[in-house]
């Protein structure tokens, strides 16, 4: 067997401990190469496969984005619309009066958070890269990055603690992290009438033929549920959750900002519908040409991006993931969208040359910034 780039790289990973396995997909074209190397768990119970199912944590993003512009490319929503007709809890929001002053030193919102806003994640709520600055710091009391989404509230409740949160900024000032696309996915919900993991499977996932992905993974399909991890302070690695754990069942928050669980060719099928402007392969049309354009176009201005570097790293953000501007490193190519996932995964769309690119591992990250594995991986694969 050849042993390609990428397969060196990732079966490097798995020798040296950092994971127990990871699938690694490159598609230009109808070219496709998948990797798998090492197992589903740090036992070695089974070897990682091609179908796989990871969380893939925030590369839900992406999917959630696409979903709200579904509802815009109907005339459900607009752009421009202010989102407090759904989300009433939203409807007087405070900002706090500089982003380093106390949350009870507030002002009123200067405008409405429209549905842009939560698309460009210029609501107001996120998390900036000072996380001890005192808005940031409540957030986190609501935000529950510490806890698995079992344990979070129902998305009513959580939305009307988030509401007595004052924001960071003013709506459409600076770019936040996070909590956008958990609106979003609320924002999906009571727009449909329906939920948000229904309107995914019927909207996107079943056109796509994205069979593996959802927010649960039935009995039958654990056996190729991998185990999840995070690095230990011993450099070992701590468990997280088993196949038989958190996604046994739906949570009662279906996060839209990553409570997704998927497999490579699942995302595969996704970036291809974004390089096709919004049909499938057989033409069927699931966005329009001008939702794929503005999800993957950059929305940020130089000064926005500059107060974002330890999310962005200098790189713009379109709708639900990152968009390249930048050539700072050789994978950072213009136009190039995507996003990486807290739990250890990462894909990007390439409109350039029409690659998508999937990393799928099962060890999460121990920060925004990207691993030295991820980087690895898309220096290969540029």
């Amino acid at each position: 067997m050849t042993v390609t780039p990428l397969h060196a790289a990732l079966r490097r990973r798995v020798e040296d401990g950092t994971v127990p396995g990871a699938v690694g997909l490159v598609a230009r074209g109808d070219d496709v190469e998948v990797v798998t190397v090492g197992d589903m768990d740090a036992g070695g119970s089974a070897p990682m496969a091609r179908d796989s199912v990871f969380r893939i944590a925030s590369i839900t993003k992406p999917i959630t984005a696409a979903a709200v512009l579904l509802l815009v490319d109907e005339g459900r929503i607009g752009l421009g619309d202010p989102v407090a007709e759904w989300l009433p809890e939203l409807a007087k929001p405070h900002v706090v009066r500089t982003p380093a002053s106390p949350v009870d030193d507030v002002v009123p919102a200067d405008r409405p958070v429209t549905v842009e806003d939560l698309l460009s994640f210029r609501t107001g709520w996120g998390l900036p890269d000072d996380f001890s600055l005192p808005a940031a710091q409540a957030l986190l009391t609501v935000q529950r990055h510490d806890l698995p989404f079992r344990d979070w509230p129902d998305p009513d409740t959580w939305l009307s603690r988030l509401a007595e949160v004052p924001m960071l900024h003013q709506p459409g000032e600076a770019w936040l992290y996070g909590t956008s696309s958990a609106l979003q996915g609320i924002l999906v919900a009571r727009v449909s009438g329906g939920t948000f993991p229904d309107f995914l499977a019927e909207r996107i996932f079943e056109p796509l033929g994205m069979r593996d992905t959802a927010f649960e993974v039935p009995a039958a399909n654990r056996h190729r549920f991998t185990t999840s991890y995070a690095p230990a302070e011993d450099g070992t690695l701590r468990l997280l959750d088993t196949p038989d754990g958190e996604w046994s069942g739906l949570p009662r928050f279906p996060s839209g900002g990553g409570g997704l669980v998927s497999t490579a060719d699942d995302w595969l099928a996704f970036g291809r519908l974004l390089l096709n402007a919004g049909a499938t392969a057989d033409g069927r049309r699931v966005l329009s040409p001008t939702s794929v354009s503005r999800m993957t176009t950059n929305h940020l201005t130089a000064a926005q991006r500059e107060h974002a570097t330890l999310f962005l790293e200098g790189q713009g953000w379109g709708y639900g993931g990152q968009v390249d501007v930048t050539p700072a490193d050789p994978w950072n190519l213009p136009g190039r969208y995507g996003w990486v996932g807290g739990t250890g995964t990462t894909a990007h769309i390439v409109p350039a040359t029409g690659t998508v690119t999937v990393l799928l591992t099962q060890v999460a990250m121990t920060g925004p910034v990207p691993t030295p594995l991820m980087r690895e991986f898309w220096r290969v694969t540029a």
